[in-house]
């Protein structure tokens, strides 16, 4: 019998497809890519119009022998990698690697791992696609180009080990100029006045409700000081409302596109609190194949590197199938919902999906880990709701007046109260503060019932509720903030950002705190050296532009060797530039109080790799060396030292006193520094980060807090 061999990238996607090809067939894996630059020089030709310098990689030597004699007893060689340009080059080099024959080297791609996909394409088969190819040529050179002139630059100037990457320079860029913009930032007073106001009627019968002081003509709706807030309390002293204006109306919730690349990494970080780097990894598992109780090695979600909503009409047609079977004829969109893709994207594939919906998260949880059950049930939820119905509210809007010698004061009550639930019954997560802002005459769904008044009726005014606020700084950026600007100006593709973030955190130029990020003092002085001496690399324009230029290579628009040899000349002068220009830098190491018990000096926080340590600044004539933990602010509840973040050998976080092992107190929950007021053991914070409490360590005793946990300690 004839053999084929099949070339996938890793062995999790060779054992998947195992299943649905014949005897036939024989499924082998590359491990990934088995050419590459060298490592130990630039690998690029400059003089020789910049020709790439390919080796084998260190280690795949075993792999590609045994690809080759596979390849030879072979009738037909399917070279079946990812379906993107990464995907394309692994199998480019693989054909020149194998020195396979034009007619032998045949390309596949699907974009789910399913024996109909796969069957289709095997007849759809074609040659290697040298567009895509070519686009992966030109970022791998830039690539190559920024690191290895800019890096050793950074090692001579400022310290060994650190690097600077073509997208990664501007992701630092842009999280250094928010802090800047935060430090910078000079907050404002303001003052907001609320009122709970009352129907009037029998008492039995009257709703109380609350308003908000939107201004009058006379003063605007701005109150700057307690002394405007003062004169409005003191107006309405003793006063009723009078309702001026009624507005009700209907309003409707589309549900969201199902999943790209880059709104599945948002969503992840969201509500998920997954890095990106973890959810890229944890969607490849689900794409590549998992194995399901009773059916074995599967691929449960479609390919998870896309920037498109589109779904096939296949798709459509089952889900909707499957919403009236499951929710009924009201639930089920009648026309599959289109959505409007980004600029930039290419659509190449459909959106990230499950591959058959009839597998819900429920039937495959027992198969999966914990993690992708998670993330599967996100990709599935979002992908059902996106073809069903959207929900509508009933919303009220009142304007109430009170008037007051020469002017009237206006307060407004607005709610809206849902009436039909549609999609929600399915995915229901609360909607995004960037979209509200979006839409400002929007009412929020804050379930708020507000009564049925008309105008000219009286009501009561109960309590006045004067707050002082100050304007806030714009917000660091989190994860998902991160990734959903760089997609908005353009900046690298959503399949670089995983590896982009997790690059800068790394090299420890941005540390992440309670989600967010705050650049490091070796991040901004980094930062600096790039605004002041290569400012095309962090430009964010220039960077856009060279994304495009990439798009046009894939697209044949655009020869690739151009794009470098525009950007060499340049750059390659920078370069020079700022080896002349820029001085030797000094990072000093971060100072803390902890006192050094050899010697007196104070300790300082040193990187090494298993992460941060302490270490006596006075090395080499005193090296003490000890763990660095981080406080977890609060005092020991036994001796009264400092309480410290630890872990265990197996990576689980606990908290533990200072001076241990004289003070043996250690808690898996974190303290609060407070005694329970039954048995005065010290109460902790248990519960999920969404549904924390305040509780007894003592379980026996069982008291709980009344008060929930304020937002910001939900934040941390």
């Amino acid at each position: 019998m004839s053999k084929n061999l099949v070339i996938v990238e890793s062995p999790a996607k060779a054992k998947t497809l195992k299943k649905f090809l014949g005897s036939s067939y024989k499924i082998e894996a590359s491990v990934g890519h088995v050419r590459d630059l060298p490592k130990s020089e630039l690998g690029i030709d400059v003089e020789n119009d910049f020709e790439p310098k390919y080796i084998t990689i260190r280690g795949k030597g075993e792999v590609l022998s045994k690809l080759r004699r596979e390849a030879r007893n072979a009738d037909k060689v399917y070279l079946a990698t990812d379906p993107d340009r990464e995907g394309e080059a692994i199998s480019w080099h693989l054909s020149n690697a194998l020195k396979l024959d034009a007619d032998k080297a045949i390309r596949i791609t699907f974009n789910e791992i399913t024996k109909t996909a796969v069957k289709k394409s095997i007849k759809e088969a074609r040659s290697i696609d040298m567009n895509l190819v070519d686009a992966q040529q030109a970022r791998r050179e830039l690539d190559r180009i920024v690191g290895y002139k800019l890096s050793p630059l950074l090692w001579k100037k400022v310290r060994r080990r650190l690097s600077a990457g073509r997208v990664q320079s501007v992701a630092l860029k842009m999280i250094c100029d928010r802090e800047e913009e935060i430090n910078a930032f000079t907050p404002r007073e303001y003052w907001t006045i609320d009122v709970t106001l009352s129907s009037a009627g029998p008492k039995s019968a009257r709703s109380r409700f609350s308003a908000k002081f939107v201004g009058s003509e006379r003063r605007g709706a701005e109150l700057d000081d307690k002394r405007q807030s003062d004169e409005v309390v003191a107006a309405l002293d003793g006063k009723d409302l009078v309702v001026a204006e009624v507005k009700s109306g209907a309003r409707v919730r589309k549900p969201a596109a199902p999943f790209t690349t880059s709104t599945l990494q948002q969503e992840a970080s969201k509500h998920l609190n997954f890095a990106t780097n973890k959810t890229m990894m944890v969607a490849q598992q689900l794409y590549e194949g998992v194995d399901i109780e009773g059916e074995g090695a599967v691929g449960i979600v479609t390919y998870i590197r896309t920037d498109s909503t589109r779904i096939s009409d296949e798709a459509f047609e089952d889900v909707r199938a499957y919403i009236l079977e499951k929710h009924g004829e009201r639930y089920a969109s009648p026309e599959k919902t289109e959505y409007k893709n980004k600029g930039r994207a290419q659509d190449a594939h459909e959106a990230i999906r499950p591959t058959y919906v009839t597998r819900t998260p429920d039937s495959v949880k027992a198969s999966l880990t914990k993690d992708q059950f998670k993330l599967y049930k996100l990709i599935w939820e979002r992908f059902v709701a996106c073809q069903m119905t959207p929900a509508t509210y009933r919303t009220r809007s009142v304007k109430l007046v009170c008037a007051v010698k020469d002017e009237e004061l206006c307060f407004r009550a607005s709610g809206s109260v849902l009436d039909f639930d549609g999609f929600l019954s399915v995915y229901s997560r609360p909607e995004d503060p960037e979209d509200a802002e979006k839409n400002p005459d929007q009412e929020a769904d804050n379930g708020a019932r507000i009564p049925d008044l008309k105008k000219g009726d009286a009501v009561k005014l109960q309590e006045i509720k004067p707050a002082q606020h100050f304007t806030q700084p714009p917000a660091r950026y989190t994860e998902a903030m991160l990734v959903r600007t760089m997609e908005e100006l353009g900046i690298g593709r959503p399949s670089t950002y995983a590896a982009t973030i997790a690059n800068i955190v790394a090299r420890r130029y941005v540390l992440k705190e309670n989600k967010m990020f705050f650049p490091t003092e070796l991040g901004l002085t980094i930062n600096e050296i790039m605004k002041n001496n290569f400012e095309d690399i962090v430009d964010i324009d220039f960077t856009a532009k060279m994304e495009e230029d990439l798009d046009k290579v894939e697209d044949g628009r655009l020869e690739w060797k151009e794009i470098v040899r525009v950007f060499y000349g340049p750059f390659d002068r920078q370069i020079k530039l700022a080896e002349e220009k820029i001085g030797d830098v000094e990072i000093g190491d971060e100072e803390t109080d902890i006192i050094c018990e050899n010697c007196g000096r104070r300790m300082v926080i040193k990187y090494g790799r298993f992460g941060r340590f302490l270490a006596c600044p006075g090395f080499p004539e005193c090296k003490n060396a000890k763990p660095y933990f981080e406080e977890a602010g609060v005092n020991c509840p036994e001796c009264g030292g400092r309480l410290l973040i630890k872990k265990t050998k197996k990576g689980r976080k606990y908290y533990g006193c200072e001076n241990n092992p004289e003070c043996p107190f250690m808690s898996w929950n974190k303290p609060t520094g407070e005694k329970c007021p039954v048995c005065g053991e010290p109460l902790v914070e248990k519960g999920s980060r969404d549904s924390k409490k305040i509780a007894c360590s003592n379980d026996k005793c069982g008291y709980v807090a009344e008060a929930a946990l304020s937002e910001s300690d939900r934040g941390s």
